[in-house]
């Protein structure tokens, strides 16, 4: 049997990833090829009511032309490529969606946040050792939970807290950490009161960046991030100090080089969701929207 490899193109408000994966006669999945690229879509947009910016364009437009060369390179036989927050909220979306589809062949699908959360719990329902719990996905323009029961996806739910988001409309402020609080807690009311658990799922850059920092922490290197665990309680002190650290993150907090000018953001989005679903431990996963959208791919 021929394994089936196809690609994703997952396009968010901060990164544009590229994976190819391959399944294999026994249903096992692995990645055969990974890159990503920090284009930053979500850049300028939302002080411009969404729109998205000439400068973001043109490095999507020249990642994705990378990406499809490199796709050629591979026995393919499907893309898949999905777009989140930035393309979503852009009132020019259409433009940048034809001039991908035009120029470089790509199809680009834009989904909701509803969507994006329920890809992340798909990979996690079948690629994650979890019967119960919320996924987290904190991306550049949106934070998107599910809440899982017993494996099965019960309810997904999509918030306008996004990295990115929150650091262009606040970054400049004088009350920069009140202000973005109080958004934060003003978007976080709107959360259905059943998204309670005592498991939170960590999905994508946030919540990888902060597992990674608590295992460094920890002295802990041997341990692989997917399935990792730790306490909430024992790392809102941890967490806070990120928050609020004027500090060198990276050599002080473990915070990697390439998420330090959003994980205050993200950080802070993280604590308070936590919060909020009254989560007492944290799983860490390595899986998320992009296995999800190859899964459901495999069932239509």
């Amino acid at each position: 049997m021929i394994p089936l490899t196809k690609a994703v193109i997952d396009i968010g408000s901060n990164s544009v990833r590229l994976v190819i994966y391959q399944q294999n006669s026994n249903n096992e999945l692995s990645i055969i090829h990974e890159e990503k690229s920090k284009v930053r879509l979500g850049e300028g947009a939302y002080l411009a009511h969404g729109y998205l910016q000439p400068t973001a364009i043109k490095r999507a437009y020249e990642t994705l032309n990378n990406f499809s060369n490199t796709i050629k390179k591979y026995p393919i036989s499907q893309t898949l490529s999905i777009a989140t927050s930035a393309l979503r909220d852009a009132p020019n979306k259409l433009e940048f969606i034809e001039l991908i589809k035009k120029q470089l062949n790509i199809n680009i699908k834009v989904i909701d946040g509803h969507q994006e959360a329920k890809y992340g719990a798909i990979a996690v329902v079948n690629l994650l050792s979890i019967n119960s719990g919320i996924t987290i996905d904190i991306g550049g323009g949106s934070s998107d939970l599910a809440l899982i029961k017993d494996r099965k996806i019960v309810d997904t739910f999509t918030l306008n807290l996004g990295t990115v988001r929150l650091k262009e409309l606040f970054s400049n402020s004088k009350n920069c950490l009140k202000e973005t609080q109080e958004y934060i807690d003003k978007a976080l009311y709107t959360l259905p009161k059943h998204f309670k658990e005592d498991y939170a799922i960590g999905i994508g850059g946030t919540a990888r960046t902060l597992s990674k920092a608590i295992i460094k922490f920890q002295n802990q290197e041997d341990k692989t991030l997917h399935g990792f665990r730790y306490n909430v309680e024992s790392y809102e002190e941890f967490f806070t100090k990120i928050i609020k650290s004027n500090r060198d993150l990276h050599t002080e907090l473990y915070i990697s080089n390439n998420r330090l000018d959003t994980i205050k953001e993200g950080t802070l989005i993280w604590k308070s969701i936590l919060k909020k679903i009254e989560a007492q431990q944290v799983i860490s996963s390595a899986v998320g929207v992009r296995e999800g959208v190859y899964l459901e791919s495999m069932t239509h």
